[in-house]
C-alpha cells in the first residue's frame, strides 16, 4: 500500500499558498484493507474512504470509463493493479496531476510543474472532454489564478468549445451549476469566469439572457464603453472591489438583462429596461437555482437601478415608495446592499472607475429620515387600520422633504 497527497493540496503548496483541504489516493489497496486499518468507507460510485482520525479523504487509485451523457455517466474500476500514473491521468489538468509522498518527493507524469511555472492551464488527456463539468471548473481555475498570470492552453480551450458545442453541458446539474458559479463570482477576478464562459460557449448553454448582452449598444454620452457585454463585466469588477458579498455581486451580473429585450430599432435607449429585466433575471435564477438573498436583491437591483440614479431628481413621494417596495423597514441591510450595487452600476464605466457616488449616501440619509418617524406615537393618537398607514406615510413623506431642504440649502 502507498499512499499519496494529490490534486489541489499538492498544486497549492507547490504555487506558495495556504491549503485547506487535503485529498489522498492509495495505491496498491483493497476495500477490505481499508476497513481493517479502520478507515470509514463513503460513497457508493467508487471506493473513497475517511481517515480513522483526521476524517479527510483517501480514495482508492482508480480508472474511469465514459458510459453515459454528462458528468455522472462513467464507470470506476479500483483495484491494486491501477496505478497512480493511471489514476493520475484521469485528472482534469496537469496542474492538478501531481502527487507528492510522505518524503514530499514529487511525481509528475503529466508535467504539471511544468505548466505551473508557465502558469498555463492545461488538460492531462484527450479524455478531458469526456466530463463536462470541467468547462466550468477550467473557467473557475482561470479566475482563481488570474490574478497571478495563469492562462488557459489554446488547445484546452478548443476541447472546452467542444464540449460546449455538444450537449454534453446540458447534462450537468443546475445545483453544480450554481456551486461553480457562486464559487467563481465570490473570488478575486469573478468577471474571468464569466468571460471564460462567453468565449467557450457555455455562457450561451446555461446563461442564455447574459450571453445576448454583447453587442447591444448603450448611448456614449452616458456609457464611453458602449456595448452592454462590457458595461456589465465592468459592473462586476466594481462590485468585487466595494465588496465580498455573493448577492451583490450576482446582482451586478444580471442588473441590465432588460436590456437584451430591448426592440432593436430602440437602440442605444432602453426605455424601460429595468422592469423587462425582471422576468429574464426569473427565468435565469430558476435555471440555475439561484437563494433567494441573491435573487431578490437582483430583482430590486434590475427595477430601481435608475431611480437611484436619478434619486436627486426624485420626488419624496417617489423616494418613499422605492422604500416602501425595498422594504426597508424590515431589511435595511438589503437596501444599503442595493445602494452598493448601484455604487459598482455607476463606476462600471469607461472614465467612470474613480468617480464619486453620492447618490447611495443621499438615499440612505433620505431612508434615516423617514425612519425617525415615530411610529408608535401614530398608533397611540388612536388611528385605526388604513388610518395608521396613511399617516404615517404622509409623515415621512414630509421627513423626506424637510431633509431635502436641508440637503440642498
Amino acid at each position: 500500500m502507498q499512499i499519496y497527497l494529490v490534486g489541489g493540496a499538492v498544486r497549492d503548496t507547490l504555487l506558495g499558498l495556504s491549503v485547506k483541504d487535503r485529498d489522498w489516493v492509495v495505491v496498491g489497496a483493497t476495500p477490505e484493507q481499508m476497513l481493517s486499518l479502520g478507515y470509514q468507507q463513503v460513497g457508493a460510485d467508487f471506493p473513497v474512504f475517511l481517515h480513522p482520525k483526521s476524517k479527510e479523504e483517501y480514495a482508492l487509485a482508480r480508472i474511469e470509463r465514459k458510459t453515459a451523457g454528462g458528468y455522472t455517466g462513467f464507470t470506476c474500476h479500483a483495484s491494486p493493479d491501477v496505478t497512480l500514473e493511471d489514476d493520475l491521468l484521469r485528472r482534469d489538468l496537469t496542474i492538478n496531476a501531481i502527487a507528492m509522498d510522505d518524503n514530499k518527493q514529487l511525481f509528475d507524469p503529466y508535467n504539471g510543474q511544468r505548466d505551473l511555472a508557465h502558469k498555463i492551464l492545461r488538460h492531462v488527456s484527450g479524455a478531458f472532454t469526456e466530463d463536462p463539468l470541467r468547462v466550468l471548473r477550467v473557467a473557475r481555475f482561470a479566475a482563481r489564478y488570474h490574478h497571478l498570470g495563469f492562462t488557459i492552453a489554446p488547445e484546452t480551450l478548443i476541447l472546452m468549445q467542444q464540449i460546449c458545442a455538444s450537449n454534453e453541458l446540458r447534462y450537468l446539474s443546475a445545483e453544480r451549476v450554481w456551486q461553480e458559479t457562486a464559487g467563481s463570482l465570490e473570488g478575486q477576478d469573478p468577471e474571468v469566469y464569466i468571460e471564460v464562459l462567453r468565449d467557450c460557449g457555455a455562457l450561451t448553454v446555461w446563461f442564455p439572457e447574459l450571453a445576448i448582452l454583447w453587442g447591444i449598444p448603450n448611448p456614449v454620452q452616458w456609457h464611453p464603453e458602449i456595448d452592454t457585454g462590457i458595461h456589465t463585466i465592468m459592473v462586476l469588477q466594481q462590485a468585487a472591489k466595494l465588496s465580498d458579498k455573493l448577492s451583490i455581486r450576482f446582482a451586478a451580473l444580471v442588473h441590465d438583462l432588460g436590456k437584451g429585450l430591448t426592440p432593436e430599432h430602440k437602440w442605444p435607449s432602453h426605455p424601460g429596461h429595468e422592469k423587462s429585466g425582471l422576468a429574464a433575471i426569473k427565468t435565469l435564477c430558476d435555471r440555475v437555482k439561484v437563494p433567494n438573498e441573491c435573487r431578490e436583491l437582483a430583482l430590486l437591483m434590475s427595477e430601481y437601478h435608475t431611480h437611484v440614479h436619478k434619486v436627486f431628481e426624485l420626488k419624496p413621494t417617489t423616494i418613499l415608495k422605492v422604500l416602501n417596495h425595498c422594504d426597508v423597514w424590515r431589511k435595511p441591510q438589503r437596501f444599503a446592499d442595493l445602494l452598493l450595487c448601484c455604487e459598482a452600476d455607476a463606476r462600471g464605466r469607461t472614465g467612470f472607475e474613480k468617480r464619486d457616488y453620492p447618490n447611495a449616501h443621499y438615499f440612505w440619509l433620505a431612508y434615516l429620515a423617514a425612519k425617525n418617524v415615530d411610529v408608535k406615537a401614530i398608533v397611540a393618537s388612536g388611528l385605526k387600520g388604513e388610518a395608521i398607514k396613511q399617516r404615517l406615510n404622509d409623515l415621512r413623506i414630509a421627513a423626506i422633504k424637510d431633509f431635502k431642504k436641508a440637503y440642498d440649502t
